[in-house]
């Protein structure tokens, strides 16, 4: 059985040092402790990478990439990063206030999202939508 769904996230940002600043604030806490600077492999086309990786083990790991594009437009598109409990939804939030989120909604409970659903919401300095929540409820398909 997979026991992994995603392998990567590939974030735009305007500003490589200025979202270098934001996430190192708060990714480390949400377990992606490996931090990386690579340049492109295509320079013509794309920026230089950062990334912060999940815990190093001797199999790939998660991560959370980011490349700088001066013209890059925030859209509609959230990404959700997963905590254990309300208090660590709590504490990352608190995190995240003190790097410089914007648009800060929460910690609250969603109940109109499902049973247990709490979350904190903003937009990174870029206004890239993200979310740190927790589910008290496990999600069953039908």
């Amino acid at each position: 059985m997979k026991t992994r769904c995603f392998d990567h996230i590939d974030l735009r940002v305007k500003n490589m040092e200025v979202a270098k600043n934001f996430y190192g604030q708060f990714l480390p806490q949400l377990g992606f402790v490996c931090e990386r600077h690579e340049p492109s492999p295509r320079p013509e086309t794309e920026g230089d990478f950062h990334t912060f990786y999940s815990s190093g083990t001797d199999k790939p790991s998660e991560f959370f990439g980011f490349t700088e594009d001066k013209n890059h437009q925030p859209n509609g598109t959230r990404i959700a990063f997963w905590a254990d409990t309300r208090e660590e939804v709590d504490r990352i939030a608190e995190l995240v206030r003190q790097a410089g989120g914007k648009n800060l909604e929460g910690p609250e409970i969603c109940v109109d999202y499902s049973p247990g659903y709490y979350a904190f919401f903003f937009e990174d300095p870029d206004g890239n939508k993200l979310e740190i929540c927790c589910r008290e409820s496990p999600i069953i398909a039908a």
